[in-house]
């Protein structure tokens, strides 16, 4: 059993039920979830043992998201308690042709104004294997920014590994805020994970394939990969590539890079999605689980990719399945017979 750590936000997400629209809804479903709390909520599942690290308000609301993680084992031991707000975001899903949408109701989180006194990270990272985070963290606060360094620093001290998902997102930062802050934080990172977009806004590399424009051909990652890992020294590397047909139906496969070889899973084509809210987050920790266990690039990645294409049929931000389930659609099994 691995010892995995991860540090960020759990929000409050509320979302109208089924496809409709904001401004028909009189009520809406909650929902927990955050990137690197998705992420430890995968790992748990797969029978790691699973640690978020965060900060949460000393009231029911602040409990309730814990509860969410502990409900799925995950443990909460460094979750410290305080500040004013849980961070909220509103999620409509879309359909067909329309897309979903985001609002986000974040800022002054509790976790957006913690400080490093808040966490003893020596303590929070002996003995672990892994420690994960995304660029959405940074992009909360100038001191979520520095917690995140911190933590970096002191899994470097320990002996972590250390992954990144870069995750921009446009309504936190500006890609020339985004490159001072995750350009530095990269000498902590031995993998990096990373879509076109992600990889041009938070590091200023762009790849040849015009991921927006259809073109999904792994060949298009081989030289920005090379180049990010000689320039950062990763240790591997890995990007998903979503085809968006519509808003439910999309194509997906993923490749990765160790330095000498590059792997292209295999694809899926994911008709209809259920909620594609956390597909890369369950993509990253699948990869976590696959490297921690099997230290096989190829097999963690195709456990990665079956893993966060059958999170796209669950409502909600977590990956519910099971190491079997996973590794049962990575070999093949996808006929959706009920078992019995």
């Amino acid at each position: 059993m691995s010892k995995v750590v991860t540090f960020g936000e759990i929000m409050l997400r509320l979302s109208p039920s089924g496809v409709k629209r904001f401004v028909q809804s009189d009520a809406f479903d909650v929902i927990y979830g955050g990137g690197e709390a998705n992420v430890a909520v995968s790992c748990a599942n797969y029978g790691d043992e699973a640690y978020f690290v965060s900060k949460l308000p000393d009231h029911e609301i602040g409990q309730a998201a814990i509860n969410a993680m502990r409900k799925y084992g995950v443990h909460t031991d460094y979750v410290t308690r305080g500040g004013d707000r849980v961070g909220i975001y509103y999620c409509e899903n879309g359909s067909d042709m329309r897309p979903s949408k985001v609002i986000y109701d974040r800022a002054n989180s509790s976790i957006a104004e913690a400080d490093p006194n808040d966490f003893d990270f020596d303590a929070i990272m002996k003995g672990a294997d892994w420690f994960h985070w995304s660029g959405i963290t940074p992009a909360i606060s100038d001191k979520a920014a520095e917690l995140t360094r911190l933590a970096c620093e002191a899994a470097h001290r320990n002996g972590v590994t250390v992954s990144c998902d870069l995750n921009y997102r446009k309504k936190l930062w500006t890609p020339e805020k985004a490159q001072s802050i995750m350009r530095p934080l990269m000498e902590y990172v031995d993998v990096c994970i990373s879509n076109e977009e992600d990889a041009e806004k938070c590091l200023g590399f762009k790849p040849e394939a015009d991921v927006e424009g259809g073109d999904t051909e792994a060949s298009g990652y081989h030289t920005i990969f090379k180049q990010m890992m000689e320039k950062f020294g990763f240790k591997l590397m890995a990007s998903t590539l979503r085809e968006s047909h519509t808003a439910t139906h999309n194509g997906w496969k993923a490749l990765i890079y160790d330095g000498n070889e590059f792997y292209e899973s295999k694809h899926y084509d994911i008709d209809p999605i259920t909620d594609r809210v956390g597909g890369g987050d369950s993509f990253a920790a699948g990869l976590i689980h696959g490297m921690t266990n099997w230290h096989d690039p190829k097999q963690a990645l195709e456990f990665a990719v079956a893993a966060s294409a059958l999170k796209h049929t669950i409502p909600g931000d977590f990956n519910l399945v099971s190491e079997q389930e996973a590794l049962a659609l990575a070999k093949g099994n996808a006929n959706g017979r009920v078992q019995r």
